[in-house]
């Protein structure tokens, strides 16, 4: 299976669950992560605000946003800025309607990097939505611990792979 047919198998998938199951699962996969060792000893977390079909992250930011110091990314042409999220940072919508952060550029180190994606499989590849932004970031970072988060249905046995892709240390599923 290609990485189109893939992106659309998970599209099909996720609309056998209802927002509610999907909110359900989410919390348990966040709980998964908040007791994960990397992320317990993490001082500098980046994590993403969620799409609507994405783990959703909105209540486990506002959790640990004042526990940890919480950087999430902006997408800024074909790149990702990374921006600390502060007490008093104000969202914007961003492109592909996601709220992002209104502060200026994190350039900082990171203890940890959580990661979305489309699809993962058991060894740590990963596809996304096919622009590269998370790759051409991660590869700025490979020094870092990454952790990726997924629905089980986004867990499949083989993702395609190629030479620019970056692969997670770990996936954090159900």
């Amino acid at each position: 299976m290609d990485k189109k047919e893939l992106r659309a198998l998970i599209k099909t998938l996720k609309k056998q669950h209802s927002k509610e199951s999907l909110l359900e699962q989410s919390k348990l996969i966040l709980n998964k992560l908040e007791n994960n060792k990397s992320f317990i000893d993490a001082k500098i977390v980046m994590l993403y605000s969620s799409l609507p079909d994405e783990v959703n992250t909105h209540a486990f930011l506002e959790k640990w946003r004042n526990e940890k110091r919480i950087i999430l990314p902006t997408v800024v042409g074909d790149d990702i800025i990374p921006v600390e999220l502060k007490k008093d940072t104000d969202f914007a919508v961003g492109d592909f309607n996601i709220l992002e952060p209104q502060n200026e550029e994190y350039t900082g180190d990171y203890d940890l990097i959580v990661v979305p994606g489309v699809a993962f499989d058991k060894n740590g590849n990963r596809i996304g939505r096919g622009k590269g932004y998370y790759d051409r970031f991660l590869c700025k970072h490979l020094d870092v611990n990454r952790i990726g988060i997924c629905f089980d249905f986004q867990l499949v046995d083989e993702v395609p792979t190629e030479d620019n892709d970056i692969r997670m240390n770990e996936i954090i599923s159900l």
